[in-house]
């Protein structure tokens, strides 16, 4: 049995990150499938206690 190596997600070097990952992908990209899903995290750091 062939083991798979563990692909971890990565940003290229030198990519602008808000401009690159906001971009949507062509008709072209998405009927190739040659396209990535983004998820973006934002942290609150509104303390609710202090509210």
């Amino acid at each position: 049995m062939l083991k798979r190596k563990e692909l971890k997600p990565t940003v290229a070097p030198g990519m602008n990150d808000a401009e690159e990952l906001n971009e949507e992908a062509t008709e072209q990209e998405i009927e190739t499938g040659d396209y990535t899903s983004v998820t973006t995290l934002s942290w609150d750091e509104v303390d609710p206690s202090k509210t």
